[in-house]
């Protein structure tokens, strides 16, 4: 049997709370392998010891590939992903689409300079879409070969999109079916909304709160409610859920 090569394991304490100081001090690194060769790192965030392994195994067989970590914890911290500072976080479904869509979530507020392919569970086409949504970079589904799960790191890494062809074909399908909701840039520049405003639509429609908000433009509270109150007359909102539906509407949200 060929030897499992020695990865870092990462467990932290069931229901153990994130720490939003260390979110905000430890930014992923910039993409420089193209000019430095620095080979893309892997973080693998799988329950099933036996995935991980058999993942990082994979990966390692790639050329220019470094599995930095992987996570065994029961529930996702992203704390263990920005200590090891990947290229690409390679997301094993948890069986719960609203744990994939947290966990996405997370990733993309801490350290939006991470790619994420997520290993899903089924060939939904609405799961597939909020993951979309969420940020995910590529999705792959569980029965993918060793070659395509290896191929998915590196193309998401170099910047495309991965899919399967039918999931492809659900994205095709859901902007033919929004392309009479989707307004020309004029609109937007008549909604009247600056570019700070703009940076926080996809923050509120992820439903965070005013102060992480705040914590990840190092903005004050204060700020943040400023600039919401603002937004929401505006387009004539009375609260977040509407001003979130009426952005998406304006083709702001996808």
């Amino acid at each position: 049997m060929t030897d499992i090569p020695a990865v870092k394991e990462t467990a932290r304490p069931k229901g153990s709370a994130p720490d939003s100081r260390r979110r905000a001090s430890k930014p992923a690194r910039p993409d420089t392998r193209k000019t430095t060769g620095e080979k893309i790192r892997v973080f693998i965030a799988a329950e099933n010891r036996l995935l991980r392994e058999a993942l990082a195994r994979v990966l390692t067989k790639g050329i220019g590939i470094d599995v930095i970590a992987t996570d065994s914890a029961a529930f996702f911290h992203t704390d263990a992903v920005l200590d090891a500072r990947p290229n690409v976080l390679l997301l094993n479904s948890r069986g719960s689409l609203e744990e994939d869509l947290s966990a996405i979530q997370e990733i993309r507020t801490a350290a939006p300079a991470v790619r994420i392919l997520l290993i899903g569970m089924a060939k939904d086409e609405r799961e597939f879409l909020k993951c979309v949504r969420a940020g995910i970079s590529g999705y792959l589904l569980r029965d993918a070969s060793a070659s395509e799960v290896l191929q998915g790191v590196q193309a998401v890494s170099a910047g495309e999109a991965v899919c399967p062809g039918a999931l492809c074909a659900a994205l095709f399908r859901y902007f033919e079916s929004e392309a009479t909701g989707l307004p020309c840039t004029s609109s937007k520049r008549r909604m009247g909304l600056s570019r700070r405003e703009l940076q926080l639509i996809p923050l509120i429609a992820q439903g965070l709160t005013n102060k992480e908000i705040a914590n990840h433009f190092s903005l004050s509270e204060q700020t943040v409610k400023n600039h919401l109150y603002r937004m929401k007359h505006k387009i004539g909102a009375e609260d977040r859920l509407e001003m979130v539906q009426l952005y998406r509407t304006q083709g702001f949200l996808v």
